[in-house]
């Protein structure tokens, strides 16, 4: 059974992956919860910023350490409702993140374990917990129905 609280946080993911559809990005959405509450919601927004690296969890990761002054997020939690490419799993490691919780899995670009898993790097000082699948079948529909709209 899912954690419920993994549900709320990705439920309000969804809500930004629709954000992001509505505007003609790829609809992915994420929320970082940081270890002292505070609450970070972003969607793509390559499009929009001419920016590849653009994505929702950059985004988030990004606001969560202007907000703390930081850029250990160490006792983070990222919810996505992709599972992050090699650039945006990078980025977890980099920044500390202790908690993952994706919703579908990418077969393209996944970096936590679709196509490749960072975690099986040797000598890193940080190993996040990864928690994939979780409404994965909304967020692959979602994509699905963005895919078919504009390619």
């Amino acid at each position: 059974m899912t954690n419920p609280i993994h549900l709320d946080f990705m439920g309000m993911a969804m809500e930004e992956a629709v954000k992001a559809f509505d505007r003609g990005e790829v609809p992915v959405g994420a929320v970082l919860v940081t270890g002292d509450g505070g609450v970070y919601r972003q969607s793509n927004r390559t499009r929009e910023t001419g920016r590849p690296w653009a994505h929702a969890e950059q985004l988030a990761v990004d606001d969560a350490c202007r907000a703390t002054g930081d850029w250990r997020l160490s006792g983070a939690s990222l919810y996505t409702t992709l599972e992050p490419c090699v650039m945006c799993a990078g980025l977890v490691l980099l920044s500390r993140i202790s908690l993952v919780v994706y919703g579908a899995w990418d077969k393209r670009f996944g970096a936590f374990g679709s196509v490749a898993d960072l975690r099986g790097m040797p000598n890193l000082n940080h190993y996040p917990e990864v928690v994939g699948g979780v409404l994965a079948e909304e967020a692959s529909k979602l994509l699905k129905e963005f895919f078919r709209k504009h390619r």
